[in-house]
This record gives C-alpha cells, sequence and structure tokens, in this order.
C-alpha cells in the first residue's frame, strides 16, 4: 500500500543512486528479504505520523528490521551526510554555489518533553517556559539546514551556536579566502561578542571568514508609522521561522518523542531530508 509519506518514483530515482555513497558497508550476513525503498517508507512512515515503531502497517517491513537500519544509519552519520548532499542539489538546483553561502540565518526553537525523554535531554527554558530541548538551525535563505543541533532546553542560545559552529568548524576552515564573508544573521537573543570570544579560542581566523548580523526589529513607533499592529516578519528572518513550521508537518516532530539527543537531531535531520526530495523530484 502507498502512503503519503511513500517514496514516489521520481523520489527514488534521486536517491538510490547516493545510497551506495552513504551507507555504511554492509556485513556479509544474509542478503536483505526486504528492499532499502520499502525500509527507507517505514522511517518516513513513522517520521510523518509519529506513531511507536511496533505500530508499522504490516505491509512494511518489520518494525524490528526498520529501526535496525535506522539506527545503524544514524549511529554512522548516514542520515546527516545524505542530508547535506541533497542540499548541495537543492542549491545546485537553484544555481546557487552548492557549498558555500553569503548569508546563514540561526535560529533555536524550544520544544516540549514527552515522558519518552531521558534525563539528559531534559532542561527547562525560562525565556519560553518550556521543559524540553532547544533545536538549534543554521539554515540558508532557501530554507534548509547546512547544520543542526539538538540541546536540553536550558542551554542558552548563545551556548547552543558556539557547539553547533564548534562542531562543524571544518566548514570554515574549508572556506576558501575568495569568495565574501558569510554573513550569519542572528536574533536580538544572541550575543555576538560572546560568540565571537567563544569562538577565536577554537579557530583564530574564524572572524576573517565570518560576520555576525542582528536582524532589525520594527519599533512599536515604526509598525504604527506603516500601519501596522500585529506580527511583522523580519527581512530574512522568516525564512528560518518557516523552516520551524515545515518540521511541525511531521506529527514525530511537535513535541520530542525521542529518548535521546542524538535520536532527535537524526529525526530533525530525517524531516528535510524527506523535504528536500520532494523539492528535487517537483523540479521541472
Amino acid at each position: 500500500m502507498v502512503y503519503s509519506s511513500s517514496l514516489t518514483d521520481s523520489e527514488w530515482e534521486i536517491l538510490e543512486p547516493l545510497l551506495p555513497e552513504v551507507l555504511p558497508p554492509k556485513k556479509k550476513t544474509r542478503p536483505l528479504e526486504w528492499s532499502y525503498r520499502a525500509i527507507i517508507d517505514g522511517i518516513f512512515y513513522r517520521l510523518k505520523n509519529g506513531c511507536n515503531w511496533g505500530d508499522l502497517p504490516k505491509d512494511l517491513p518489520p518494525y524490528s528490521t526498520v529501526y535496525w537500519h535506522y539506527k545503524q544509519w544514524r549511529d554512522a552519520g548516514t542520515i546527516e551526510t545524505l542530508m547535506m548532499i541533497l542540499h548541495e542539489q537543492v542549491r545546485t538546483q537553484v544555481k546557487k554555489k552548492p557549498k558555500w553561502t553569503t548569508l546563514i540565518i540561526i535560529n533555536s526553537q524550544a520544544v516540549k518533553n514527552t515522558c519518552n525523554a531521558s534525563v539528559d535531554s531534559k532542561g527547562f527554558c525560562f525565556y519560553k517556559a518550556t521543559n524540553g530541548i532547544k533545536r538549534h538551525l543554521a539554515v540558508d535563505t532557501l530554507g534548509f539546514p547546512f547544520f543542526t543541533l539538538c540541546t536540553p532546553a536550558n542551554v542558552s542560545d548563545d551556548d547552543g551556536l558556539i557547539e553547533l559552529l564548534s562542531q562543524n568548524m571544518d566548514y570554515f576552515r574549508a572556506k576558501p579566502v575568495n569568495i565574501p564573508k558569510i554573513t550569519i544573521m542572528l536574533d536580538n537573543g544572541y550575543h555576538p561578542d560572546k560568540l565571537k570570544e567563544e569562538l577565536e579560542s577554537e579557530y583564530p581566523q574564524i572572524m576573517q571568514k565570518i560576520k555576525f548580523e542582528l536582524s532589525p526589529k520594527p519599533s512599536k513607533a515604526e509598525k504604527v508609522a506603516s500601519g501596522k499592529t500585529s506580527f511583522v516578519p523580519v527581512v530574512a528572518r522568516w525564512v528560518v521561522e518557516r523552516s520551524n513550521a515545515w518540521m511541525e508537518r511531521c506529527k514525530s516532530l511537535v513535541k520530542n518523542f525521542e529518548r535521546t539527543l542524538s535520536n532527535a537531531t537524526a529525526q530533525l535531520n530525517l524531516c528535510f531530508v524527506r523535504l528536500m526530495l520532494k523539492r528535487l523530484a517537483a523540479a521541472p
């Protein structure tokens, strides 16, 4: 049976050639009883519908098979690698440089935990009054992420961003010097001076390759002058807010149902893998 979360033929044509490149080496065991396409459909079904692994429909592979492959791919970094490859393809599709950009938009989102969460993933965000985790996104102007990270919700935006960029410092080390600095756009909850100090202690040349910019925030007087009284989208900032909204299409991401932060990050990355496959397959 075909579900709304299942891969279409055109999406599978995009994904299938990438699997030999990203999948970990297969051990010398008996041949698979189920195709990779069916296993991936099971992973995407659970992502979109938010069910327990054991509640996968019976016409999909057994949940133990689907979860075993998901766990292997998560631990091997396969999902993150696949997200990066698809991101480059999406950027190439719209005639942007596949790897390098001049603008990265940063945001964090506090999400409530459920009873599944472990002690290590629990934290209380006083600003959002949320007991759960924080999802940190670094997206381009298309809204697709270069980097993702999940932390306990009590981790500040500054500390979460420092950890996010530190984990991906090789990206900035490899940035050619003949392209403009990358502008990292932040909201007013971040403190650029602290970020610079912490990042320069790890990579002294980092500020030669990036610059921080706080997004403008319209004042009440400016809203009144322009005849607006409700929420006003901030230029470029709305892109990352839209990315947060995209995640809510997946019921498993409405709250944090995952026990560990690594699982939470993997589910986040899977969401964008699914979205980018749709984007690529929809291209004329």
